[in-house]
């Protein structure tokens, strides 16, 4: 993720801030964030999503390469260009869409969501909205409390400060566009 620790680092110390006012602003733990600038420990997408937040920036500006040219007007990312995203101590794979525009105001993904048996426990909650279209497969997600099935053309919108978690019902690899605002 292109050296995502020296990134944070970077980001804390240009806008003049402590681990601890970092830690108010995004929920996170001064220990948490100080493994993420160190590169002991990589950030899930809710952590990702909470950082930019408490930032105020976009997800591709904070985990990407901003170069000073003027964003172009239409950004075109052709499949073997998306970014993958690792998602830690989960065999979950996760592509980013549409990496290279800074400034926008969605976060759309890719997820190839692990078997339900695999799937990591329940998500942490973000700022935001998160909408999930299946691409392909059969996906089951829960959001707080409640049980969704979900199978290939189905989709679900919900406000993501609910804990949530995605896994895949499928005997084939499901594939899941995820966007977060």
């Amino acid at each position: 993720m292109y050296d995502l620790a020296q990134r944070l680092r970077r980001f804390r110390q240009n806008h003049k801030l402590t681990l601890e006012q970092v830690a108010a602003r995004s929920g996170l733990t001064q220990g948490y964030l100080s493994k993420l600038e160190r590169g002991v420990s990589e950030p899930s997408i809710s952590t990702v999503l909470k950082l930019a937040d408490a930032y105020d920036v976009s997800i591709s500006e904070l985990i990407g390469q901003k170069t000073s040219e003027p964003q172009p007007t239409i950004n075109v990312v052709r499949k073997n260009e998306r970014t993958a995203l690792n998602q830690p101590n989960t065999p979950i794979k996760i592509e980013a869409i549409a990496g290279q525009r800074f400034n926008k105001k969605m976060n759309p993904f890719i997820i190839y969501p692990t078997l339900e048996n695999d799937a990591k426990p329940l998500h942490d909650p973000h700022p935001g909205e998160e909408f999930i279209f299946v691409l392909e497969g059969e996906i089951k997600i829960i959001i707080g409390n409640q049980t969704v099935k979900l199978a290939k053309g189905d989709s679900v919108y919900f406000n993501a400060d609910l804990p949530h978690r995605i896994a895949n019902l499928s005997k084939k690899q499901a594939e899941v566009l995820i966007v977060t605002a």
